[in-house]
């Protein structure tokens, strides 16, 4: 048996305000749920984040660098990390970033949506990371879940490639033929409660080692989402 928690406090400018709140379901909860499954002997995944990272470097993150969050939604992510791993030692905590579906909230539902009501709009080109196309990500827990061997600890996984807000944005609007113009701007523009890492990506080498895990290049991955969207 497996307990994959993907559940989480994510509205990141709300978080400023919310720190308890986003502590407890991010943090207290996870450890609550890693020493659940100890007791059990079940197998725990947890989700987190890129944000665990402070931004200040131009070169992938590994998971063995030093975390330093620079925003309480990063903080309470970062508390659960070490909630998960200190509850239940056996934990696999999958570290990802940009994630994005046909469902839910997300950068390219949103991104579609302004494509289609305006003619002009900015998006930030100082904010460099990695999207996840979801069904990659359920596909690799998956293929942990099915191997033969159990290997614990932190693990990165995103599409590949690194890219910019603006960039990501881009090449939404080429594969849904906008004609909305889309301009770069930069993050101080749009001052926020939170902040964010400029530089997240990160090197996703140990997951593709350890558990022999291809990654599809962001644009597959965006072309195939953006396909099922517009044939539904």
């Amino acid at each position: 048996d497996f307990v994959i928690n993907c559940a989480a406090y994510t509205a990141v400018d709300k978080a400023e305000s919310e720190r308890e709140e986003a502590f407890q379901i991010n943090a207290t909860a996870v450890g609550a749920l890693a020493a659940a499954c100890s007791k059990q002997g079940t197998g725990f995944i947890h989700i987190s984040t890129d944000y665990v990272f402070d931004g200040s470097r131009q070169t992938p993150f590994k998971e063995d660098d030093a975390v330093n969050p620079i925003n309480v939604y990063g903080e309470s992510k970062l508390a659960g990390e070490q909630a998960a791993l200190q509850n239940n030692p056996q934990s696999i905590v999958i570290r990802t970033s940009w994630v994005y579906s046909s469902y839910g909230k997300n950068f390219v539902k949103t991104m579609m949506r302004l494509m289609s009501e305006k003619q002009i709009i900015s998006v930030v080109n100082d904010q460099w990371g990695s999207p996840t196309y979801a069904v990659d990500l359920a596909k690799a827990i998956l293929h942990i879940i099915e191997s033969d061997e159990w290997r614990p600890g932190i693990y990165h996984f995103s599409n590949e490639g690194v890219i910019s807000w603006f960039d990501f944005a881009k090449e939404i609007g080429s594969l849904v033929q906008t004609k909305c113009e889309i301009r770069p701007t930069i993050t101080a523009n749009f001052p926020t409660p939170a902040k964010r890492p400029a530089y997240s990506a990160m090197d996703k080498t140990k997951i593709q080692q350890q558990y022999k895990i291809a990654l599809r290049p962001w644009q597959e991955s965006l072309r195939e989402c953006i396909r099922k969207m517009q044939n539904n």
